[in-house]
């Protein structure tokens, strides 16, 4: 999902019709890479909570050993960002900045409470500033709105995520929001970064998107309320599940409004 997000981030600014091949070839395999090595440093420093929470996964089960992963994600963060070389300064910035915002979140910022959460809002929401930035600061300025809402949604849906787990970082003394302020209160803040993102989601359309847009983020928005419902009513593992279908929802409504929208070509 990350990879196509910067991959329509590119589409977004100059036509999904009209995308350059090559650059969004480098665009996509380079967050590609350094989105799969943040999975799996995240799971190197997270193994004694997985094996809580979710002992299915590769190292808690022994299917994979923790050196095995750490090694794994430096192989795959170097060479995702010597792609990222060859496609310009700022996106060469972007990788780099992302990548060590990557591991100081699985070692430090994911058991503090709020500033792990909006970390990853971040950068989720940067995978759309990455793609624009293949047209250097024009694509980022056609992309910051993107970046606003799939940052507010994403943060909406990390809170979900901790509330869910929070029996598995409480037993490993992590300090997540929900465990700081109580569970309803995280709700309570996780739902209101979802209506925001709701409020702001029909922004894209004022900027060259066509009324397609419109049509489809829609759907996504039904998702979002649906997973803000699950949240009041306290089932977070329902709601995370809803809002990561509602971001994939919006992913698409991207994608029908850039293919019949303006692109940044025709703005001037």
């Amino acid at each position: 999902m990350a990879g196509f997000a910067a991959a329509i981030g590119a589409g977004i600014v100059c036509g999904m019709t009209q995308i350059p091949v090559p650059g969004v070839i480098l665009v996509f395999s380079s967050v590609f890479l350094i989105t799969g090595a943040g999975n799996a440093i995240n799971d190197f420093f997270d193994a004694d909570i997985d094996a809580i929470n979710k002992p299915a996964r590769p190292i808690p089960s022994g299917r994979v050993s923790r050196n095995t992963a750490l090694y794994l994600s430096f192989l795959l963060f170097g060479i995702g960002i010597a792609l990222s070389c060859f496609i310009n300064t700022i996106c060469f910035v972007i990788a780099l900045v992302n990548s060590i915002l990557l591991i100081i979140y699985a070692r430090n910022l994911k058991q503090t409470a709020l500033a792990g959460n909006i970390c990853i809002g971040y950068l989720t929401g940067s995978t759309f500033l990455f793609g624009g930035a293949l047209f250097e600061t024009a694509g980022l300025y056609r992309t910051s709105g993107l970046f606003a809402l799939a940052m507010l949604a994403t943060i909406a849906r990390e809170i979900a995520k901790d509330i869910e787990d929070i029996e598995g970082d409480l037993a490993m003394g992590a300090v997540t929001l929900p465990i700081r302020v109580g569970q309803k209160r995280a709700g309570n803040i996780a739902s209101f970064a979802g209506i925001i993102a709701v409020i702001l989601s029909p922004m894209p359309y004022f900027t060259g998107f066509s009324v397609w847009y419109l049509v489809v983020i829609l759907f996504a928005d039904l998702c979002f309320l649906i997973a803000i419902l699950q949240l009041i009513k306290g089932d977070a593992a329902h709601s995370s599940r809803s809002f990561k279908r509602a971001m994939a929802v919006a992913l698409l409504a991207f994608v029908v409004g850039t293919m019949s929208g303006t692109p940044m070509a025709l703005l001037g």
